[in-house]
């Protein structure tokens, strides 16, 4: 384990690429290619800067059943796939395992639930992990041995999140995240949290109690499982107002925090591999990507 594995949200890739590139860019078929090409380009760029012992490409589902079923507005307000788009989604595992990249699809679960069980698999056994994602979701998993690499705003290049940086960007701790999401919600992906409540707010209301039940015992809420309601603790930042709120929303917030909490479907560890640029470069150009495969050839 000489370097990290090397984690891609290949979803996420595909359609940032999509629409970043532009439509002109055809492959062999005559329809858009860009969304490969971006793919590819990017995992290469951050092969070259991490210098990895092992890469996966995670896939998954667009949307994991049981977060639908919890909360049916997930993910609910974002357009359908564009036809362009779907159809290289269907080539993008194929493309990647040409490469000698690892492929793992988490089926019903998302890419996200993978990325988030293949790098606690490695730190388990010593070994470090990127996760190269935009989901705020992932800054959950980031650890003494794993790290983000997310968008550092609007342009294409990719900042590295530690355990600090978590702090930094959203306020809490990486195992308070998932807490954070619950309370404050997450458009990106319809999560609608609890009304009212902020990123900063929640931040100080987790860092006064400690995690989404200690809030919310704060708040007078009931527990979980029913158990009888403390009298509200009013202070570090909760108001009558905000517990009042808190106790009238939190089954509400509890679903929120199941349908964030990331899942750990059941797929094979990484082994540790090259990867095969000729073999990369074939595949690419019979998909019409002739400067990518001369690219490669001539590293």
């Amino acid at each position: 384990m000489s370097g990290p594995l090397l984690l891609f949200d290949v979803p996420w890739l595909l359609y940032r690429a999509h629409f970043a590139l532009p439509s002109s860019i055809k492959g062999a078929d005559g329809q858009p290619i860009g969304a490969l090409l971006g793919t590819v380009r990017t995992i290469l760029a951050e092969i070259e800067e991490h210098a990895p012992a092992a890469v996966c490409c995670a896939f998954g589902a667009e949307e994991a059943t049981h977060r639908t079923a919890l909360l049916p507005a997930y993910h609910a307000h974002r357009d359908p796939m564009p036809d362009a788009l779907r159809h290289r989604w269907s080539q993008a595992p194929g493309l990647c395992a040409a490469f000698g990249w690892a492929i793992r699809d988490g089926g019903a679960l998302e890419a996200d639930d993978v990325m988030a069980t293949l790098a606690a698999t490695r730190a388990a056994h010593g070994g470090d992990s990127v996760v190269v994602t935009a989901d705020r979701d992932l800054m959950a998993c980031v650890g003494e041995r794993v790290v983000v690499r997310r968008p550092a705003g609007r342009g294409p290049g990719l900042v590295t999140v530690d355990v600090a940086g978590v702090q930094e960007a959203l306020g809490v701790r990486p195992d308070q995240v998932t807490d954070l999401i619950a309370l404050r919600g997450d458009p990106s992906d319809g999560i609608p949290g609890a009304p009212g409540i902020g990123a900063k707010t929640a931040a100080r209301l987790l860092a006064a109690h400690g995690d989404l039940e200690g809030v919310l015992r704060a708040a007078g809420a009931e527990g979980p499982d029913g158990e009888p309601a403390e009298e509200p603790r009013h202070g570090d930042g909760l108001t009558p107002r905000l517990a009042a709120t808190l106790r009238e929303h939190a089954a509400e917030v509890r679903r929120d925090r199941a349908v964030a909490l990331l899942q750990h479907p059941d797929v094979d560890a990484v082994p540790d591999g090259t990867t095969d640029a000729a073999a990369g470069a074939d595949a690419a150009e019979a998909l019409g990507m002739g400067r990518l495969a001369e690219d490669l050839r001539a590293a």
